[in-house]
């Protein structure tokens, strides 16, 4: 039985159960304050999700040696270390596998598809958290740095000099990601991006259910006004997607108008710098393949939001607000073509900002 186990388990391996990095897991379960930091999630929310991914990565004993119980595969997965005494190649095989577990179990709740009830809930928080009424949401992509993929030639290559692929976000105002597109080239601009994923698409083709045009505050000579997303310069303007005014020779009203915006738009960058100081997989450069890539970076952003979504509170999201590291960011690109029907809604807001209705006292001393 023992050389039988050798040919299949390295014998540095065997005592993983008494002298590998899980024995300490266990010594944390009797301390939930440094079981958090460990994991990055409360005992609870460890167990909640053990009992959601826990059937899918379960594997079946075999008579040559046992198999690593989900418990474990779990904590591997979300510590990404080769504490476990297991080898090598079981860790690369449980990384990806737990990723996508993760993201299946997690997905349809904690990141649903946006309806129009959703659309009016997040705007009311950009209402009243941001001073910014009829916002939906603040987009934005980053760089995920990769180690080179084998014959990728110069698509994964960004400007920055690394290899990366981007993860494009759209982020409430509680720094909850509401919908992602993972896995676009490095060598893609923020436009791009947007342009080929199904989001852009939806957005293009008015397929994403947004409340109906609605008055500003105090504003009803404006008359119906859209429901907007907020990005940053390389986003094209549209009706219900707003950008920054160029930065050369601009009037008040307009400094006014982007300073508005990008406090509103600074939630998504929060948002990554939460998520890179919370899982610091972030902090290097990934090894694997663009597919596993893909299904580690849902996965974080499904914790991100699992860990989030009921225990959010005005106080913890100040804290974090103070300095917060991010990932780099995409490339920026030049100006694009607009319509004039979005160039007018555009507008409509830098007026709305300068009036007495919309302003808020520091802007003219901050803008």
């Amino acid at each position: 039985q023992r050389t039988c186990s050798l040919m299949w388990v390295h014998e540095t391996l065997i005592s993983r159960e008494q002298l590998g990095e899980f024995w300490l897991v266990k010594e944390l379960r009797c301390h939930s304050d440094r079981f958090r930091v460990y994991f990055r999630l409360s005992m609870e929310q460890f167990n909640s999700l053990l009992s959601r991914v826990g059937p899918s990565i379960t594997k079946i004993r075999t008579n040559y040696r046992e198999p690593i119980p989900p418990t474990q595969r779990l904590a591997i997965c979300l510590r990404l270390a080769f504490y476990y005494r297991v080898g090598i190649s079981t860790v690369a095989e449980i990384v990806p596998d737990v990723s996508k577990a993760i993201w299946d179990s997690l997905v349809h709740e904690y990141l649903p598809v946006p309806t129009t009830s959703h659309w009016h809930k997040i705007a009311l928080g950009f209402k009243e958290r941001w001073n910014f009424p009829n916002c939906m949401r603040a987009m934005d992509g980053k760089h995920v740095v990769v180690q080179a993929p084998h014959n990728s030639g110069s698509q994964y290559f960004n400007c920055k000099g690394t290899y990366s692929i981007v993860l494009l976000a759209v982020v409430d105002a509680r720094y909850l990601f509401r919908v992602v597109d993972v896995g676009a080239f490095g060598q893609s601009s923020d436009r791009g991006t947007l342009s080929a994923s199904t989001f852009g698409d939806a957005l293009r083709e008015g397929r994403l259910d947004f409340p109906e045009d609605s008055p500003l505050p105090g504003a009803d000579h404006l008359g119906p006004m859209p429901h907007v997303f907020v990005g940053d310069e390389a986003i094209p303007l549209r009706r219900n997607v707003l950008r920054p005014y160029p930065r050369r020779n601009l009037s008040q009203p307009k400094r006014i108008f982007n300073y508005r915006l990008s406090r509103a738009r600074r939630v998504v960058e929060n948002a990554f710098g939460i998520l890179a100081a919370q899982w610091r997989i972030y902090h290097w450069v990934i090894g694997v393949g663009p597919v596993n890539v893909d299904a580690i970076v849902k996965a974080t952003v499904a914790l991100h939001n699992f860990q989030r979504w009921n225990c959010v509170t005005e106080a913890r999201i100040s804290q974090e607000e103070e300095k917060i590291p991010s990932l780099q960011p995409v490339r920026r690109v030049g100006a694009n073509n607009s319509t004039q029907e979005a160039i007018a809604v555009r507008e409509a807001f830098k007026g709305y900002f300068s009036s007495a209705a919309g302003g808020v006292p520091w802007q003219n001393t901050t803008a």
